[in-house]
């Protein structure tokens, strides 16, 4: 007998029958208050009231309540026309943060989805059938890259970034007219100036980066010379294997994603401008999927930072940025004195790069990246004569033959 046919089974005992609820309980093998509520139910609604009701609660404590499902929904709408990252990963990381009780991502995502504002995307490819790597401390290895971007009138200039590859830190980023061997020491050396030098470095095989394919058997450029000089590794990609760098190619994804949500920019240095800004969006405010939702300034802070081999007790690379006067010298204070670095008078005017560790220095053509000059410094003389320099191996270190890669 269904649960409907005995409930009506023993009301119409009771209010037809004559039965008292004590009488019904004892008959039926229910409680004598069961059986009272059964017959006021059929007294008030008849046959229908005695249908089995739902034991669904009346209220659900850890329903979304409207106001957050507004709050979701703004917050989607502001990253989304801010060009930062608006899924439901990134929602609930900016719930958390802001101190707000925030439902789980799959809660937010059916969310987003039952108002229509989720975008279908295409079947992905496993990421389990994707080997990664990921250096283990900031600093171990920077990737680089470069990329193009329209003024607004149409003018095609081009962004160079440098990535910490455990933190996915933006150690450096700017525009320029085209990126040249030059900018690519430039701009290596002013991230290092800031964040220290790091034990490695990624890029792809651009000649900016390496000459290692170059025909006509030209040596290293400036790049590969002075990471040699500092004793850093030089890793590059496979030919047309962009996956190396992966998390650099990635990272312009989301620099795209950002600019177009931007006023498009007069000048190169408007264009800078709205990078240095997002430089502090992305490494402070943003958190990212692959270093557990920490934001990259996070990651990048919460360990010791990895050092090239090449050092000087506990000293630690020093940049400064000069020009050679008209008698072939650079001048500097060392232990307490002004010294004089000789660089050569086929030299003088050209702005140069210096760096320092200790008593050894090298200098480099700021605008060329070429090495004019290395010294040890003698602490008993005021004139420190050039180092001979000696030459390096024509080629880089291919990405292939580190042996975390074997």
């Amino acid at each position: 007998m269904s649960r409907g046919n005995r409930n009506r089974v023993i009301a119409h005992a009771i209010v037809d029958g004559g039965l008292t609820a004590a009488d019904a309980a004892a008959r039926f093998g229910i409680s004598r208050q069961w059986a009272s509520t059964l017959a006021n139910r059929y007294r008030e609604g008849g046959d229908d009231a005695l249908e089995p009701r739902s034991r669904k609660p009346r209220r659900s404590p850890t329903r979304t309540t409207e106001g957050m499902r507004q709050r979701i929904l703004t917050l989607r709408t502001e990253l989304a026309g801010a060009g930062l990252d608006d899924g439901a990963e990134s929602i609930r990381d900016r719930l958390t943060r802001a101190g707000e009780k925030a439902p789980s991502v799959s809660t937010i995502w059916r969310i987003l989805r039952a108002e229509g504002v989720v975008i279908p995307q295409p079947q992905k490819r496993p990421r389990s059938s994707i080997i990664r790597f990921e250096a283990v401390q900031p600093n171990e290895t920077w990737q680089s890259d470069f990329t193009h971007w329209p003024l607004a009138d149409g003018t095609d200039v081009e962004i160079i970034s440098w990535l910490d590859d455990h933190s996915r830190y933006l150690v450096r980023i700017s525009a320029h007219a085209r990126v040249t061997g030059p900018i690519v020491v430039a701009t290596f050396t002013s991230a290092a100036d800031t964040h220290g030098l790091p034990a490695s470095t990624l890029t792809d095989n651009g000649m900016v980066y390496t000459t290692r394919f170059a025909r006509g058997g030209s040596g290293p450029n400036g790049f590969e010379t002075l990471l040699g000089r500092l004793g850093i590794t030089q890793k590059n990609g496979s030919p047309a294997h962009p996956q190396t760098q992966g998390k650099i190619e990635r990272f312009h994804q989301t620099l795209k994603q950002w600019l177009r949500r931007q006023p498009p920019a007069d000048t190169i240095q408007a264009l800078n401008q709205q990078l240095e800004h997002f430089q502090e969006l992305y490494n402070e405010h943003r958190p990212h999927r692959a270093i557990n939702r920490s934001t990259p300034g996070e990651a990048y802070r919460s360990l010791p930072k990895a050092e090239p081999r090449l050092r000087h007790g506990d000293e630690h690379w020093r940049v400064r940025y000069d020009t050679v006067d008209n008698v072939g010298t650079i001048t500097i204070r060392y232990a307490g004195r002004l010294r004089h670095l000789g660089i050569g008078r086929a030299h003088a005017g050209t702005p140069v790069i210096l760096l320092m560790n200790g008593p050894q220095t090298l200098v480099t053509a700021r605008h060329t990246g070429e090495l004019l000059a290395e010294h040890i410094i003698d602490p008993g003389r005021d004139y420190q004569p050039r180092k001979r320099q000696k030459p390096l191996p024509k080629e880089g270190l291919h990405v292939n033959d580190v042996p975390e890669h074997l």
